[in-house]
């Protein structure tokens, strides 16, 4: 599952067993090497579709990690890219590892999602492989900040991917790490949040609705579907009201 560079299973324990923001400190030197780095295999088809929506000015990667959002966003974004974490270790890792070239000018700003401080600053506002770490209850807040952080007329986009039905040996592991990690989190301080079964798809585009956005879905189809048709991966499209700023206005 992992590769020679990642980290031990002990490793991984000692990381557990923190809490969430020491945990990514701790993981960070390591992270690009676990399946946890989201893929190329999904941020190519996330790309394409926004390619198809801009063009986008500024962009914004909320809970950038080690960077793999903030490398897709400086192929759709003309003006600048910021990457924001509450890790500091891995805003450290994504700032010495982010690729040198052509493209706008990247800043790494360390804040929690849920106090982002940012004001009608960006264009383009993406997330990858975060969600996990917010409860329910915090939805409303995160969507709201990213709502606030995003111009007239910008976007907040995220890919989600259908969940795996009883029949898979998938949703059964998911369902034991989510409530291994209800038991750890009962049992130990701090609380280490990440679960796999708290972003429904119902429940998100209610959210995203009462934070004041608008939702389309695009399917990945690059992705394939499931047995029954439905695509296996959609990108959120969450839009702001407003007319959109030319790139480059204030």
């Amino acid at each position: 599952m992992f590769t020679a560079q990642g980290p031990t299973l002990t490793e991984l324990a000692v990381q557990a067993l923190s809490s969430t923001r020491r945990g990514y400190d701790l993981l960070a030197p390591a992270f690009d090497h676990t399946p946890f780095r989201t893929p190329d295999a999904i941020l190519d088809p996330v790309r394409e579709a926004l390619e198809t929506v801009g063009p986008f000015g500024a962009g914004l990667d909320i809970c950038c990690g080690t960077g793999a959002g903030t490398a897709l966003l400086r192929r759709v974004c003309t003006e600048r890219v910021t990457g924001v974490d509450f890790s500091a270790g891995m805003l450290d890792v994504a700032a010495r590892t982010s690729p040198a070239g052509p493209g706008p000018r990247v800043d790494w700003v360390q804040a929690d999602a849920r106090a982002l401080p940012f004001r009608g600053a960006f264009d383009l506002a993406v997330s990858f492989g975060a969600f996990g770490h917010f409860l329910p209850a915090e939805r409303p807040l995160l969507f709201a900040q990213a709502h606030a952080a995003l111009r007239p007329g910008g976007c907040f986009a995220f890919p989600v991917v259908a969940p795996p039905g009883p029949d898979s040996w998938l949703y059964w592991a998911l369902l034991g790490f989510d409530a291994a990690m209800r038991v750890r989190n009962a049992l130990w301080r701090p609380r280490f949040v990440m679960y796999y079964r708290t972003f429904p798809l119902p429940g998100v585009l209610a959210d995203l609705r009462a934070a004041g956005f608008s939702v389309e879905l695009v399917p990945l189809a690059a992705l394939g579907r499931r047995d029954d048709g439905a695509p296996r991966a959609r990108l959120v499209i969450a839009r702001r009201a407003g007319r959109p700023v030319p790139s480059g206005a204030s």
